[in-house]
């Protein structure tokens, strides 16, 4: 009798369960707790993330000093190599690489400063949203976390509500930390309102983004392949942006930063263009709710594609099964870099004139040439330009690396090792399985930078040559790559809960390697990172030391790796 008549509750309870994921339906429950929960596991990652993008912004202040003159220390009036700079400046490989040219209609340091500084904040802080929303989304439901959770009183859209709350608070922090220090440390021209809408425009690019990471992650089951559509729209975006400020307007209207960048703080300190922002942030995060009631946990809206009945001899072994995992992530970042490459190749043939008047670029871009070949014509200054943009190409190769190399963690993590080590399989086979796809395709992925960068390059400048110097110059960077995924497998073996810090590597190297010579860092710092000992190709002389110095710590690097992961513990479910 009692069995009868408590049926209908529990039915009840059901339909409210799947209305709204607690027998009260509140879709809602327990979204404060997991926003405290994820603050609590990022209480360092964020607070890193938000230091570096602002110390970005900061590395710039003394670089817009040196280019734009204070007018009013000099009584408004523009000394001619000013002129000459700002002239420089409107060139179309300059605005590709920084912003719109009306910034140079106000020509003061606080302009310049936004010029040039906007839009890779911009990229950071979209950065950091994307990865936030997956790490606390789609990563946890691949560890089961997040099935666990939801087990309790926890709402259907409490988990995706926390995560978007997370990098909400990280993308206003950052925006209120420029409108605090920019008005004490900034260059002449900074304002306080000013500062503000350069905070605001740096916080509607990351809740943007933090939408489109919303939306990823409801179409994939796995957080490697949601992360990488988000991160390809970011790629786009930027692209767009670029393009639109060397051609037609409009098309930068397309681009998230692009409304960021013609918001124009310091000069005409306009608020309306975060408004299509945050429109398209609150659309992105509205559609990724609505996505998410219509699929399972776990699952993704965009169902795998059904393989094939039998295996193929290939998957039976080690290597041929990671290949299968790493295909993905290495056919996407390899399309990724040859574009990237084509993009900057292009501008070589506009090098000499975008940099005629800037003598101290000039000397930052040739620096580390041979004399001879610095003061030369012809070919020497787009080298010296081809040599800078070869090491933009080796980080940007260098994520592959450690997203590769740290594939194994995650495959660990989410318990799918376990029942693979626990067969004839040996940890070293399995592990270096990964780490032969990592290094392997990282320079394959290498390569495909180079080879775009060099078609471009070779049609840009007229010089037929350049593909196959600048296909050398690429392998000149493997070295460092494999020094890179040596970092990722030692921590993997000796530090696993350490492995996020793989990703200091290619950060510390762009930041000493690139931003470092257009901001006169000090050359001893390049020295701790792998890519500051590589020859400097196509515009220096080939040195063989370092590169088989690095190939050696490489090596050493991935045997101490491997013997750390053949003694310690596997993390089991």
């Amino acid at each position: 009798m009692s069995a009868v008549t408590d049926a209908a509750p529990r039915d009840e309870g059901l339909r409210r369960r799947e209305a709204g994921g607690t027998p009260g339906g509140n879709a809602l429950a327990g979204t404060g707790v997991l926003f405290r929960f994820a603050l609590r596991r990022d209480r360092l990652r964020l607070p890193a993330w938000v230091l570096a993008a602002l110390l970005v912004t900061l590395s710039g202040v003394r670089k817009a000093a040196d280019l734009a003159p204070d007018a009013a220390a000099l009584g408004h009036q523009v000394p001619p190599e000013a002129a000459d700079m700002s002239e420089t400046l409107r060139g179309p490989a300059m605005l590709a690489m920084t912003g719109p040219e009306h910034y140079l209609t106000h020509f003061t340091p606080a302009s310049v400063l936004s010029m040039l500084m906007i839009g890779y904040g911009a990229l950071l802080v979209g950065l950091m949203s994307v990865l936030t929303v997956v790490r606390h989304t789609r990563a946890d439901e691949e560890r089961g976390i997040a099935e666990l959770l939801r087990s309790g009183v926890v709402g259907r859209h409490a988990t995706l509500s926390a995560a978007l709350a997370a990098a909400a608070v990280a993308d206003v922090a950052l925006g209120a930390l420029f409108a605090l220090v920019l008005p004490a440390v900034g260059p002449a021209g900074v304002t306080g309102g000013g500062a503000l809408l350069y905070g605001a425009a740096h916080a509607a690019v990351g809740l943007v983004f933090a939408g489109v990471a919303a939306v990823t992650v409801q179409l994939s089951a796995h957080a490697r392949a949601a992360g990488g559509m988000a991160l390809a729209v970011l790629g786009a975006a930027y692209a767009l942006r670029a393009a639109g400020d060397v051609g037609s307007g409009t098309v930068s209207w397309l681009s998230p930063i692009g409304w960021a960048q013609r918001t124009y703080p310091f000069v005409d300190d306009r608020w309306w263009p975060l408004l299509p922002a945050l429109a398209l942030a609150l659309a992105t995060a509205a559609a990724g709710y609505v996505l998410s009631t219509r699929r399972d946990v776990g699952a993704g809206v965009l169902a795998a594609r059904p393989g094939r009945p039998g295996a193929s001899a290939a998957l039976a072994r080690p290597l041929g099964f990671a290949l299968r995992l790493h295909r993905g992530l290495l056919a996407g970042f390899c399309a990724a870099l040859l574009l990237l490459g084509a993009m900057y190749g292009s501008l070589f043939g506009g090098v000499d004139d975008m940099l005629k008047d800037l003598d101290d670029v000039r000397e930052a871009i040739t620096r580390g040439a041979p004399d001879g070949r610095r003061r030369g014509e012809g070919g020497s200054l787009v080298e010296a330009f081809a040599s800078t943009i070869m090491l933009v190409v080796a980080v940007v190769a260098s994520l592959h690396v450690v997203m590769a190399a740290l594939r194994p963690r995650a495959e660990e993590t989410a318990g799918r090792a376990e029942p693979l080590l626990a067969t004839g399989l040996s940890r070293t086979r399995w592990f270096g399985s990964h780490l032969a796809l990592a290094l392997g395709g990282g320079t394959v992925v290498l390569l495909a930078g180079s080879l775009g960068l060099g078609l471009a390059g070779s049609a840009s400048a007229g010089d037929s040559g350049l593909v196959w110097r600048l296909l050398g110059a690429g392998l000149g960077y493997a070295p460092a790559l494999w020094v890179t995924g040596g970092v990722a497998a030692l921590l993997f073996g000796w530090a696993p809960r350490a492995t996020a810090l793989a990703w200091a590597v290619p950060a510390y190297g762009f930041a000493v390697g690139y931003l470092g010579k257009l901001l006169d860092l000090p050359g001893r710092l390049n020295d701790l990172s792998p890519f500051g000992h590589v020859p400097q190709l196509p515009s220096a002389d080939m040195r063989w030391t370092p590169v088989v110095l690095l190939t050696l710590v490489a090596a050493v690097l991935v045997a101490a790796g491997l013997a750390g992961f053949r003694r310690r513990d596997l993390d089991t479910k």
